[in-house]
């Protein structure tokens, strides 16, 4: 059996190498040859690794549902909403000097599928579980508010993004104007702790399948 997660795919190499990490923190904890693979602009491809012929546990690095966990990953789940992914969020805001309760604004890159507006809705609770303060969420893409819509002076911005990258670039010129604005969500140790249970749970699935 062998681990193998599914990124987006950046052009941006350590956007890429998040995926890696968590995917080797996770094979590890987990005692399983592990692989991180992509959709697409990244190699290796999803569809080339599962092409082989090797009995394989497939867990998506994508934050919310959408065309490609919808198409791309069918019969698969989303990596969020999880409260340890709003965990954490709330380490990568505190690390960037937000106060804890300050007003946060979780920005995701968004989606035109209603289904990630549900996912968006639960990850902002999650979030303000964890920080203990009011969240708002925003869009940079799809459906939803944009940042220059919601974000104010006093905020603090967090990332609802795995990885650096476009969006990301994106996402700090729209939040100029709020007071802090976090590293998206990268390869914590929660991260690392949310895949290994997607795992287990897939794993437990097939034993009483």
């Amino acid at each position: 059996m062998r681990l193998v997660t599914v990124a987006h795919g950046t052009r941006y190499a350590p956007g890429n190498d998040v995926a890696r990490a968590l995917t080797a923190g996770a094979g590890e904890l987990l005692g399983m040859p592990a692989v991180a693979t992509y959709v697409e602009l990244a190699e290796p491809l999803f569809a080339e690794v599962v092409a082989t012929p090797e009995p394989t546990v497939v867990v998506p690095l994508l934050l919310s549902t959408g065309y490609h966990v919808r198409h791309d990953l069918a019969g698969t789940r989303a990596l969020g909403p999880h409260p340890l992914l709003a965990s954490a969020q709330a380490a990568r805001l505190q690390a960037a000097g937000a106060e804890p309760g300050r007003p946060v604004v979780m920005v995701a890159a968004g989606s035109t599928d209603p289904l990630a507006t549900r996912d968006l809705m639960l990850a902002a609770l999650h979030l303000s579980a964890a920080w203990g303060g009011p969240v708002r969420w925003a869009t940079l893409a799809g459906l939803g508010r944009r940042p220059a819509e919601v974000v104010r002076a006093d905020d603090a911005v967090s990332p609802y993004l795995l990885a650096p990258g476009h969006f990301g670039d994106r996402l700090r010129a729209e939040c100029a104007a709020a007071a802090v604005v976090a590293d998206p969500i990268g390869a914590h140790a929660d991260v690392v702790d949310l895949v290994v249970e997607r795992a287990r749970e897939q794993m437990a699935a097939r034993r009483t399948a």
